[in-house]
């Protein structure tokens, strides 16, 4: 009896520390899989997404495609290819999806076949093909590509002799944009559109002339394409403006259908064939303005605004099979929601917490499709998952758990939202708390204040590993939506206007505060990072305050001068930033450059920044590290090789980011 008791208590034992949740481990980060890119069937029965997921052995995010009914049955992948396929689309009568299936030479359109199961490649490119779109009788596929040119000459070199090894020609440029940061130097060349015949042949080119062409959208007759672009004779100094233009598919006689001052795009045709739909607003020249909806009729006249009274921006119009109405996607206070607008007026939210395929830090996004019958099928998440894939019809259904092997063994930080007042107006101001796994309000704990890029953009009740991570290593995190953040209104996001970095610092400062009133944090150990405009906040906060104990600045800011001046979005800034440009306005320039407060800075500060980068370029992280070492202020800088702006878009990138601003915290933390 004595043994049976003795086996009985070995196996309680055993199975309690089986069941025991760890909290959220580093190599987690390579098994998480999420929803992208859903795309429902016309008859709402099915569902063809990208299953994303990262490879532990290649250091990569992948993605294949899957394929699932409506209901949750019949869960499978889609082709035997193992391989990054994407950007699937059914054809109008449901009988076939196109869709891009990569390699190491690039991308090239294929067609599956779901009766058959059979799948075959129908084009051959010289570039990879985007914005596939059918035409309405399921004959022809729209898609954009970027056609050659070759690059200006300046000289002729002399003959080398044969088998002589001289160095490489230089790369000569005259384009305002010549770098793309995540990609880098840019071939010459536009984006034109193209056709091809959905049964495979030659692809034709449509689109004309040195422009750039994009989004695509088919009339219902097959006669012509919407698209977007800036056909302007001064286009590259006209970068701000874009209109609606239609291409006659055979003739390629292109029309206009606006001309405002002002980015029109993202046009879309009823089926009806009677209204377009697009994206845009007048330019006020300032730092954020609404994108507002809006209807025309084919030839453009009779434009109309719609959701007026909406104080959100607007993306990702789709209408309704009826024509009566459009489906849209909106930020909404930490939230992305999927909205309902009919032509008469009538405003309804239709599914609420779009996204999940931004892994890394709580950023919105997320995409969604709608059947003919009004079936909506988008990427849901939640602070404990990333996208999942979720029906709305009438009522909502998520119908997969892609992670409930691993995070339902997972003790996760519990997010709490937050608002308070911000010290510098008394202006309510949105932000969430993620609390350690198995917290005790009773003890005191460490903050970590993580601030968001953009600045315009948003943080959220999203999953995200790498807050996730700081969480399990014992920290508080506290990360805002201050002023200059989006899905809160036009004004809200436009107090930035020529006074960046400027109050949001109070009001990141304020939520710590109102975190720290709460009781838990031990105000001995404040700490604080973010990067991109996050690292410009970090580096203007502990600029500004001797309240911390140690920062982590990534890929910051920290001269507006030369960022302006060598950013590959370098000619985006001047005006809507700062008034006038760099030599013009040097007051400005540098008075809002967090370098002019460097001389203040006394905590010890990691400088983090990838070796790659061309948005917030590797200069201006060394600026801060160099002005630290003469100071002789404790730092330390990380690059990262390989990495362009986003620091952590390879899975082993992510890890060690993290790794390395716990690691810095952990060494100052005060005991």
């Amino acid at each position: 009896m004595k043994k049976l008791l003795s086996l009985l208590s070995f196996l309680y034992i055993i199975s309690s520390f089986a069941q025991e949740r760890l909290p959220f481990q580093e190599l987690d980060v390579f098994q998480l899989e999420w929803v992208a890119d859903p795309q429902i069937s016309p008859d709402g029965k099915r569902v063809v997404y990208r299953r994303m997921g990262m490879s532990i052995m290649k250091d990569r995010k992948v993605g294949n495609l899957w394929v699932i009914n409506s209901d949750g049955t019949d869960h499978r992948k889609l082709t035997s290819y193992d391989g990054n396929e994407s950007s699937a689309r059914w054809s109008p009568d449901g009988k076939r999806i196109a869709y891009t299936r990569s390699t190491d030479q690039g991308s090239e359109i294929h067609i599956y076949w779901t009766e058959s199961m059979q799948t075959a490649r129908i084009t051959q490119l010289e570039k990879s093909p985007g914005s596939i779109t059918w035409s309405s009788d399921g004959k022809q596929i729209a898609f954009t590509m970027t056609v050659a040119q070759k690059p200006p000459v300046l000289v002729q070199p002399p003959k080398k002799p044969k088998d002589a090894q001289w160095a490489k020609p230089p790369r000569v440029t005259d384009r305002m944009r010549h770098e793309r940061d995540g990609s880098g130097y840019i071939e010459p060349g536009f984006t034109h559109i193209l056709v091809v015949p959905s049964e495979g042949g030659s692809p034709r080119q449509v689109t004309s002339g040195n422009f750039h062409h994009r989004n695509p959208n088919w009339t219902p007759d097959g006669k012509n394409i919407l698209f977007s672009g800036n056909r302007n004779e001064d286009w590259e100094y006209d970068f701000r403006n874009s209109e609606i233009y239609t291409v006659a598919v055979n003739s390629g006689v292109t029309d206009a259908l606006t001309e405002r001052k002002g980015p029109d795009h993202s046009p879309t045709v009823s089926p009806d064939g009677n209204h377009v739909a697009y994206l845009g607003f007048e330019d006020k020249v300032q730092t954020y303005q609404l994108t507002r909806l809006q209807v025309m009729d084919p030839g453009g006249s009779n434009k109309k605004v719609l959701l007026k009274d909406l104080d959100r921006s607007i993306s990702n119009p789709i209408w309704d099979a009826q024509s009566k109405g459009i489906y849209f996607q909106y930020d909404e206070k930490g939230r992305t929601k999927i909205g309902y607008i009919s032509l008469s007026g009538n405003f309804k939210t239709v599914a609420d917490n779009l996204g999940g395929a931004t892994i890394g830090r709580p950023y919105g996004g997320g995409s969604y499709s709608v059947s003919k019958n009004g079936i909506v099928a988008y990427n849901y998440t939640r602070p404990k998952h990333p996208g999942d894939l979720a029906i709305v019809n009438k009522d909502f259904h998520k119908i997969t758990n892609l992670n409930a092997e691993l995070l339902n063994f997972r003790e996760l930080g519990q997010v709490e939202e937050i608002w308070y007042k911000s010290s510098f107006d008394q202006r309510d101001v949105q932000g969430w708390i993620v609390k350690p796994p198995k917290f005790d309000a009773s003890k005191k704990y460490p903050i970590v204040v993580e601030n968001h890029g953009g600045p315009i953009s948003n943080y959220g009740e999203r999953f995200s590993p790498e807050i996730q991570l700081y969480a399990a290593a014992g920290y508080v995190v506290f990360y805002p939506n201050p002023r200059g953040s989006t899905g809160y209104g036009e004004e809200f996001g436009n107090l930035l206007y020529h006074n960046y970095p400027g109050n949001d610092y109070d009001d990141v400062m304020s939520g710590m505060d109102a975190v720290i009133a709460k009781g838990y944090i031990d105000e001995k150990n404040l700490f604080v990072t973010g990067g991109s405009a996050g690292g410009i906040m970090s580096a203007w906060m502990i600029g500004k305050s001797d309240r911390f104990q140690a920062a982590a600045v990534v890929k910051p800011v920290m001269n507006w001068y030369s960022k302006t001046l060598v950013a590959d979005n370098w000619y985006g800034y001047y005006h809507t930033r700062y008034p006038g440009l760099p030599w013009t306005n040097m007051e400005d320039y540098m008075r809002f450059s967090p370098i002019s407060l460097v001389g203040n800075i006394a905590c010890p500060t990691l400088v983090m920044v990838g070796m790659e980068d061309l948005r917030t370029p590797t200069s201006e992280a060394k600026q801060l590290y160099h002005a630290l070492k003469y100071r002789k202020i404790e730092t330390a800088l990380v690059e990262i090789p390989g990495s362009y702006h986003n620091i952590a878009k390879r899975p082993s990138q992510l890890i060690t980011k993290v790794a390395h601003v716990i690691a810095w915290f952990k060494k100052y933390e005060e005991k």
